[in-house]
């Protein structure tokens, strides 16, 4: 079994592809939207994998459509609630729907549990973050930017596909390289 984490897939919502958007999706449809993400999704997830949607699963179309899209996503799902929630709320999450939680997660071939506050809105700080809890979300659609400690797990900032805590921890050692950097810079110009 391996954890999977996304967010903000707005299944089945027109608006996504529309130039009032700050970052507009590059689909010809709503349609070909849905077909892309639900392919990715099945692609790359198989059956016993674990899944956290990080919120507004479906908007803007019926919930027979949300329903038909749910039925066909590989995974044991968990949603946490995001503000578009109208149809996603009312499927059958195995592991429930939430508005926040506080989990541990080691995967096959993980060293150690990795402590996560997950929630569907970006937290400036959260529980146990000085202990080294990261915090994964959605709702930017890749606005805000990741820190060392915490990034946007949407479907905008990952190409349209669930990620792993592998790929998320690359992420998040690259923006602490960078912040690191910046310290260093940062130090050294006031020494000089």
């Amino acid at each position: 079994m391996t954890t999977y984490f996304t967010g903000d897939t707005h299944f089945g919502h027109a608006g996504m592809l529309s130039e009032r958007m700050g970052r507009p999706r590059s689909f010809s449809s709503p349609e070909a939207m849905d077909e892309y993400m639900v392919s990715s999704w099945n692609n790359r997830i198989r059956k016993d994998d674990r899944v956290f949607h990080l919120g507004d699963f479906a908007y803007g179309c019926s919930q027979k459509h949300a329903s038909g899209i749910f039925d066909r996503l590989n995974g044991h799902r968990t949603l946490l609630r995001g503000n578009h929630e109208a149809r996603g709320e009312r499927l059958p999450w195995e592991g429930g729907v939430h508005d926040v939680l506080r989990i541990s997660i080691q995967d096959r071939g993980m060293p150690a549990p990795v402590a996560l506050w997950l929630s569907h809105y970006a937290h400036v700080t959260w529980p146990d973050a000085q202990r080294g809890r990261l915090h994964l979300y959605g709702h930017s659609h890749g606005a805000i930017p990741a820190t060392a400690r915490s990034c946007d797990v949407g479907v905008d900032v990952w190409g349209f596909r669930p990620v792993t805590l592998p790929e998320i921890s690359e992420l998040l050692a690259d923006v602490a390289a960078r912040e690191a950097g910046g310290t260093v810079c940062a130090a050294l110009a006031e020494a000089a």
